[in-house]
């Protein structure tokens, strides 16, 4: 039975994601008041410049600059924050909450950053807090971690998690072309922002690390702990040598158990990754995430990552979910699980692959592996390159940690017979998909 009451929604900034929640809230009505069980009334769409004339069949009367006054009606039932940043996105998440609205966001730095206050907050104020499009864009990952494999015991977590950087490095592959011709491509088609540096150095995807960190282990990780590198040094050599290894760049996110600890380390860095692997052929803009679960085992999520219309879709799945709560008299979502806080950890071992450009192949090869055996990295092939004119040895090591691994580099580049700083970049090999 439809319950005659609509209920009211507000939408924080309009954007990409913003102008197609908008749309589809215009424009698909009856359908959502059929899901929910009551209408749906947009009453306002906070802008920074309600003059920009925008494609949107609206009435001009919902358009303010005025996000507080917005939030803090009191009538409303669900805000939709969209803004992106940190600030004012929690302060107007909180001021929302405190007025009895339930929030709907997709931004993973506010919940990477301050997830516990707006949880909290949430849970103090019997209201909603949801957040599916805030990592993988449309691809149901979040609930899963939280509702359906709330028994089970996740062990690791690997994926691409930002679209952007995948879109690069697939172009990267496709042409051998460097990474700037990639990245311009990207900015062309839609794929990256006109400012990149969130996507290119693994920044968004180390925020959505500690949102998946807080759902999959129950562990709360601050932004800053999280280990972080991006792809803006990746090059066509690195590329090419992956491709000669039956191997591809990406960008991996990558969360697991300390090794007989409760920790969890978090990273965030390139790899080549083994073609058999399942995230090997994930191509263009989507994402895939590989979630390894102790009674359920591996199971992969996978589909656009990025875009207004996708991401759009996870936020009208989180706005039904907390409409549907409205009308049948629920106050405030289920609260979060027990977060324990933890320390930034050392990085796991892992194989390396190593470009050491030389002045001859033959004759430095034994001082090479000498200084690298002594330094406690063990080699496992050694291949001979030259390109351009440039000698260089590529070796894939055994499982090293980072820190044993950078001093011998570090030993490795002082030998006369090596003429510019050794390269690395981990493997991910295809018993690591599972």
């Amino acid at each position: 039975m439809m319950n005659t009451a609509p209920l009211k929604v507000a939408v924080l900034g309009c954007g990409v994601v913003g102008t197609e929640v908008v749309r589809r809230l215009h424009t698909s009505g009856p359908a959502l008041a059929g899901r929910i069980g009551a209408p749906v009334e947009l009453v306002g769409i906070a802008v920074r410049d309600t003059r920009r004339r925008r494609d949107l069949d609206v009435d001009p009367g919902l358009w303010t600059d005025d996000p507080l006054a917005l939030v803090k009606r009191g009538d409303i039932d669900i805000v939709v924050e969209l803004l992106g940043g940190t600030e004012p996105a929690r302060a107007l998440a909180v001021a929302a909450m405190e007025h009895g609205a339930g929030v709907v966001s997709a931004n993973k730095a506010l919940l990477a950053e301050h997830g516990p206050l707006l949880h909290e907050t949430a849970a103090v104020h019997g209201v909603d807090l949801l957040y599916e499009a805030s990592v993988a864009g449309a691809v149901p990952l979040l609930r899963p971690l939280r509702d359906s494999l709330g028994g089970d015991r996740i062990t690791r977590i690997v994926g691409i998690v930002n679209g952007t950087t995948n879109y690069v490095l697939d172009r990267m592959t496709e042409t051998g072309g460097g990474f700037a011709a990639a990245l311009h491509e990207a900015v062309d088609h839609g794929y990256a922002e006109a400012d990149p540096t969130a996507d290119v150095e693994g920044l968004d995807a180390a925020a959505k690390a500690v949102i998946l960190a807080s759902l999959a282990f129950h562990t709360r990780v601050p932004p800053t702990a999280v280990h972080r590198e991006g792809i803006t040094e990746v090059t066509a050599v690195d590329v090419a040598d992956a491709r000669d290894l039956g191997r591809v760049v990406k960008l991996v996110t990558v969360l697991e158990r300390a090794v007989g600890q409760d920790d969890v380390l978090l990273r965030v860095h390139p790899a080549m990754v083994a073609r058999a692997h399942p995230l090997a052929d994930v191509r263009g803009a989507d994402n895939a995430v590989l979630v390894e679960a102790a009674d359920a085992g591996p199971l992969l999520f996978r589909g656009a990552g990025a875009g207004g219309v996708p991401t759009s879709s996870a936020v009208l799945g989180d706005l039904v979910t907390a409409a549907r709560r409205r009308v049948l008299g629920h106050r405030g979502a289920a609260p979060q699980a027990a977060v324990k806080q933890t320390a930034s950890v050392a990085g796991p071992r892992s194989r390396h692959h190593l470009r050491v450009p030389v002045t001859d192949a033959a004759t430095a090869l034994d001082d090479v592996a000498a200084v690298l055996r002594s330094g406690g990295v063990g080699i496992g092939t050694v291949h001979r390159r030259r390109a351009a004119g440039q000698e260089a040895l590529v070796l894939l090591t055994k499982d090293t940690d980072d820190a044993t691994l950078r001093t011998a580099l570090e030993a490795v580049a002082a030998l006369p017979c090596v003429s510019a700083a050794p390269r690395s970049m981990r493997l991910l090999d295809a018993e690591e998909g599972r």
